[in-house]
């Protein structure tokens, strides 16, 4: 239910009547609020711990509870498993290259033994001992050799690109899988419940052992060092009021007020009760704005406590 309307309704009425003890003496009058903060689940499970009750005074950054995350990190680890066999499909060039290697040196032994031979050809043809055609069989057999060796080479770097390439492609599945594991990390951590400010825990709506779901409100906090005063002012008095402009604030205390030094961080730029067709002057003058006017609470205050201002008439 929304209260701001009944409380300026009732200022508007104790302001024309003089109602209550020194109506006269102050000029506006509000309930205490403070800024609150629900905490919320951040994902669905079973509520395994949770300390917080009503009243009590919380640190930031405290844990005040955990949720049940098993069926996360059982995705985790089938994620990291997944991650973990992609090595295995990976192939290992290096037999196929040694085998090819040891080809190569072949060809190439061989390839010394003809060269060696074509010596010894071309010193017997000189001395009319050999034929010309042997030579030329010899350097037939060397070319055919080098080309056999080319291909080798070549077989060799196909081989090495060949591998290289389906390992990469198998290796870079494991990238979207990396992000998915930490996706999965930053869930987990948010199975602790982490109080976000330092406050009072105002009111409790869940218990260790229920079920949760993500975004579902877990408590309500706020912090009471400093509250809120929600007054009314008049049309006339918007010129005696401005941002960071201390007052006077009065609260009931026994048989007298308690005075407490106030600033205004808030003024309203649009008047309520505004009457759908202003005729006349006295009409105008029913209009109000709600201010805010911040008060450092040694305690004593509380939520929904009604007070007064004084403005400065200077």
């Amino acid at each position: 239910m929304n209260t701001k309307p009944i409380y300026a309704l009732l200022f508007l009425i104790c302001s024309f009547y003089s109602c209550g003890p020194k109506a006269d003496q102050f000029d506006a009058t509000g309930t205490f609020e403070a800024d609150e903060i629900i905490v919320s689940s951040e994902i669905a499970g079973k509520i395994l711990s949770f300390s917080v009750e009503e009243g009590q005074t919380l640190e930031k950054g405290a844990v005040v509870g955990t949720i049940d995350a098993e069926n996360i990190e059982l995705q985790k680890e089938q994620v990291q498993s997944s991650i973990n066999a992609l090595q295995d499909k990976t192939m290992n060039v290096q037999p196929q290259i040694n085998l090819l290697n040891d080809q190569l040196r072949v060809q190439q032994s061989q390839l010394k033994t003809l060269e060696r031979e074509r010596q010894r050809t071309e010193n017997l043809l000189k001395a009319d001992v050999a034929t010309g055609k042997q030579l030329d069989d010899i350097n037939s057999q060397i070319d055919a050799l080098k080309l056999q060796m080319n291909v080798t080479r070549q077989q060799i770097s196909v081989q090495k690109n060949t591998i290289s390439t389906q390992n990469r492609s198998i290796l870079s599945e494991s990238k979207p899988l990396q992000k998915r594991v930490e996706q999965l990390k930053d869930q987990l951590d948010k199975a602790n419940i982490t109080n976000p400010v330092k406050g009072t825990v105002i009111s409790k709506y869940a218990e260790e052992g229920e079920i949760t779901s993500s975004g579902k409100a877990l408590y309500k906090m706020a912090d009471l060092s400093t509250l809120n005063l929600q007054a009314y002012i008049t049309g006339d008095q918007l010129s005696q009021v401005k941002l960071n402009q201390q007052v006077t604030v009065l609260v009931d205390s026994a048989d007298k007020y308690k005075e407490m030094p106030g600033t205004i961080i808030w003024i309203s730029d649009q008047a309520e009760f505004t009457p759908k067709t202003i005729q006349t002057k006295d009409e105008r003058a029913n209009l109000v704005y709600a201010v805010k006017i911040r008060v450092k609470n040694d305690g004593y205050l509380k939520l929904g406590m009604y007070g007064e201002v004084m403005l400065d008439k200077k």
